[in-house]
């Protein structure tokens, strides 16, 4: 006799489906980003009080001379705004993480990640859900900007979008990464006190490089392994209409090897997150 029939797994997902997956993490996202307001305000309030406040008290103080891609000097606020967008991408890539260190405590990542759909997928899904949060984060804080004075070229809201899409998914990725590394949501204090502060310091985010290197050859040369600098560098060149073939290379390939990492961790037969014991939910 034979057995009773038994049912085929499906052989494969539809783009159709696919899309709609995306769509469902994508409107998650959006949804709690709308819900959580305070996330809104409190990622507008730390780039604008650098320019509000330090800009006004270092613009007397710090000259910015005449560097690519200026063609003129300029005023240190105009100088600070591109290392401002990248910061409100960085801390947004680490408030996705700590979202997802939430949601495995809570369960619900277990519930994202027992779905039949490839975990790859899934994280990227959330990534780019993560990265379009970013982008509305920084049109918000340009508008503030443009208000009040911050002279940028008409066509900058449009020549930036592409830095912007790279640069929040470089960041995105590192904070996936990271959040499959922490285990308890106390943890993430350390995260900020290790990770972003010194990515944002060790940078020319507030100040050119060729002035560190004059004052700190070593802290010269870490700011040019921080891949966050040329995040910042590709935003300051696209906001003016212009291509940085290093920044560029710098951030796909940083994008591509914490994606990469991020997928390993979160795979339950080869991540960290099973060599430490536990699983992801």
């Amino acid at each position: 006799m034979t057995g009773p029939a038994r049912a085929e797994p499906p052989a494969g997902f539809t783009l159709a489906q696919y899309l709609i997956c995306l769509r469902g993490i994508t409107w998650r996202e959006a949804l709690r980003f709308v819900h959580q307001r305070e996330r809104f305000v409190s990622a507008l309030v730390r780039p604008l009080v650098w320019l509000f406040i330090f800009a006004a008290g270092f613009r007397q103080i710090l000259g910015v001379s005449i560097i690519p891609p200026y063609e003129t000097y300029v005023l240190y606020e105009v100088y600070v705004t591109p290392g401002l967008i990248a910061m409100i991408q960085l801390f947004n890539g680490m408030q996705s993480s700590l979202s997802m260190v939430y949601d495995r405590e809570m369960g619900n990542m277990r519930m994202l990640l027992v779905s039949p759909f490839p975990r790859w997928f899934l994280l990227v899904a959330k990534l780019l859900a993560s990265t379009a949060v970013s982008i509305l984060q920084v049109a918000a804080f340009l508008v503030v900007a443009v208000l009040w004075g911050v002279e940028l070229p008409p066509w900058a809201f449009v020549t930036v979008l592409p830095a912007l899409i790279l640069c929040g998914l470089m960041l995105g990725s590192l904070g996936m990464l990271l959040s499959s590394m922490i285990k308890q949501l106390e943890n993430f204090a350390g995260v900020m006190n290790f990770v972003i502060f010194p990515m944002f310091f060790a940078s020319s985010a507030l100040y050119p490089l060729w002035l560190v290197q004059q004052s700190s050859p070593v802290v010269y040369f870490i700011c040019r392994l921080n891949p966050f600098t040329y995040g910042i560098e590709l935003i300051r060149f696209s906001l003016y209409g212009r291509f940085d073939p290093l920044a560029l290379a710098v951030v796909v390939a940083a994008t591509a090897v914490f994606m990469t990492g991020a997928i390993v961790a979160y795979d339950p037969a080869r991540g960290l997150l099973v060599r430490r014991g536990g699983g992801p939910g």
